[in-house]
């Protein structure tokens, strides 16, 4: 007798093409961007391949180790990374995930790197790390031409070029980003690294960072104190003679996730680096490449949002229970239904963030960004965690067993929402915003009521939103809730305008009503159920 004959087991899994989850062609569509879909769906069918999936599997159970010293005892301070991470990192620059839009000049380069970035991102995460910042790094480096003049091409090319070299011997380089340290965190006023000026235009910096990913990036902008206050600096990791700049690797941090990226800490003794931007400006000449980066996590969260509900509605198609499949179970339904509709608004605002990147030329666009941005940024993110383990859930006990990739999928949700900012620190940059500059909240009212008369629930949380700026004695300690709402009232005037009816409704009768629970699953009743979980539900090959 067989005792071990495997039947009703979801065997299909990860085999289909990510860019074909509609909201992504809708949206290169509303944007006039149709006509590079088939951009986007051939990086979609290598992230959908089974090849590009081991290369992430690869990288993330054999993470980077650190060398400080070569054999002969020389400091080398040196990370190792699989070679499946190379190989990603090779992939991902191919597909111009990296700096490409500031050189790309066909139309609408931001919002096809975004879509490109969202059905590629599904491999791994942590090589996204430095691809994402050596993409952010660019608008901050126009505050010194001429270090953007040396490198920006290079940022924008192709091509990955590992090795440790001079700047002017590369053919392309990657960026990082090097601010936080153990007693500030988001607090960078409260850093304590020190810069001196000397005579020949260069600062040795002296301090140590807390937290510096892909540290065996070409260059860092950092910030450092001079006498003027907090200002921002250029640190290449090999000096134009050849030399090594002194760039201590103390240690690599060991995480909750996201183990192919390598997290250091960092000593800088002495360190060459050259100034970007004003002295005592380095908050905000940085700050337009945290903005970029908030992006990608906005982004990056709606995409495992995006992978956990088509792993778990394809699961239950496959998964039979109590005499029917999962998917035709009516509490499983709600459920899938309810995280779909939750990946799909969370899709469609970070796209639409995307576009509006590429008309930042315009003043009002810009002021409607940045707003947007940090609001997304802080209730997308936010969000992330929660739905990664209802999703994870789904799978029952096989969710939790690492051969799902849902474990994976787990840790690295609630990363996003602490990198750049954890959540009170981009509700609160809300607030700033709107202080420094009291017409983006008019911008934004602009915005969402472009639907106004379209559904009356969006109009009733707009006019609610409305009242919970009058009390603004206790804003911050309410900023959560403010900033929560903004977020909410955004993505359902941008399903309402431009979503699939079904998705809009459910959103307005759920998350802008008053009959939504405190967890998944909890969709009131006479909605479109069928048709929200069909559009989440993987239909096609990856290739």
């Amino acid at each position: 007798m067989a005792t071990h004959e495997v039947f009703n087991q979801a065997i299909k899994g990860f085999g289909y093409n990510p860019a074909d989850y509609p909201v992504i062609e809708e949206s290169l569509r509303r944007e006039g961007a149709h006509d590079r879909f088939a951009e986007v769906r051939e990086a979609g069918a290598l992230g959908g391949s089974e090849y590009a999936l081991e290369l992430g599997d690869l990288a993330e159970a054999h993470p980077p180790v650190l060398k400080t010293h070569d054999r002969y005892g020389f400091r080398i301070d040196e990370v190792t990374y699989d070679p499946a991470y190379h190989q990603l990192m090779t992939q991902a620059t191919a597909l111009g995930l990296h700096g490409t839009p500031w050189a790309d000049p066909k139309p609408n380069p931001h919002l096809t790197r975004a879509a490109k970035s969202l059905v590629w991102g599904q491999v791994d995460a942590g090589h996204g790390c430095p691809i994402s910042m050596t993409y952010a790094v660019v608008p901050a480096l126009r505050a010194n031409p001429e270090l953007a003049a040396m490198c920006e091409a290079k940022l924008a090319a192709p091509t990955y070029d590992p090795k440790l070299a001079p700047i002017a011997d590369k053919f392309s380089l990657t960026a990082g980003m090097s601010m936080t340290e153990k007693q500030g965190g988001s607090d960078v006023r409260a850093n304590t690294t020190r810069a001196l000026a000397q005579s020949d235009g260069t600062y040795l910096i002296t301090g140590h960072k807390w937290f510096t990913s892909a540290p065996m990036s070409d260059f860092f902008l950092t910030l450092a104190n001079t006498d003027a206050g907090v200002t921002c600096f250029f640190v290449p990791r090999i000096l134009p003679d050849g030399t090594r700049n002194n760039f201590f690797l103390q240690r690599l941090k060991d995480k909750l996730g996201n183990h192919s990226n390598a997290s250091s800490e960092v000593e800088y003794d002495n360190t060459v680096a050259w100034r970007v931007g004003d002295e005592g400006r380095g908050v905000r000449t940085i700050i337009e490449m945290v903005n970029m980066t908030r992006l990608d996590c906005t982004l990056g969260t709606a995409n495992l949002m995006r992978i956990g509900v088509q792993q778990a509605t394809e699961h239950a198609s496959q998964r039979k229970a109590f005499g029917a499949a999962l998917i035709d179970q009516p509490a499983m339904r709600n459920v899938l239904a309810d995280l779909a509709v939750e990946a799909e608004s969370a899709t469609t605002v970070a796209l639409w963030l995307a576009a509006l990147t590429d008309r930042t030329d315009d003043p009002e666009t810009a002021a409607l960004r940045r707003i947007s941005l940090s609001v997304s940024k802080y209730y997308v993110c936010k969000r992330g965690p929660v739905h990664a383990g209802e999703a994870l859930e789904c799978f029952g006990g096989n969710g939790y067993v690492e051969e799902s990739r849902m474990p994976r999928l787990y840790r690295e949700a609630p990363l996003l929402s602490v990198w750049e900012g954890s959540g009170n620190v981009a509700a609160l940059d809300t607030l700033r915003a709107m202080a420094k500059q009291p017409e983006t909240l008019g911008v934004f009212f602009a915005e969402v009521e472009k639907a106004a008369g379209t559904d009356a629930r969006l109009d009733g949380a707009i006019a609610r939103l409305k009242d919970q700026f009058n009390d603004l004695e206790t804003a911050q300690y309410r900023a959560r809730a403010v900033v929560g709402s903004m977020a909410k009232v955004l993505q359902g005037s941008l399903l309402v305008r431009h979503g699939h009816s079904a998705v809009a409704d459910a959103f307005c009768a759920s998350r802008l009503g008053d009959n939504w629970g405190d967890v998944f699953g909890t969709l009131p009743t006479g909605l479109d159920v069928g048709t929200i979980i069909d559009r989440a539900l993987p239909k096609t090959s990856a290739v």
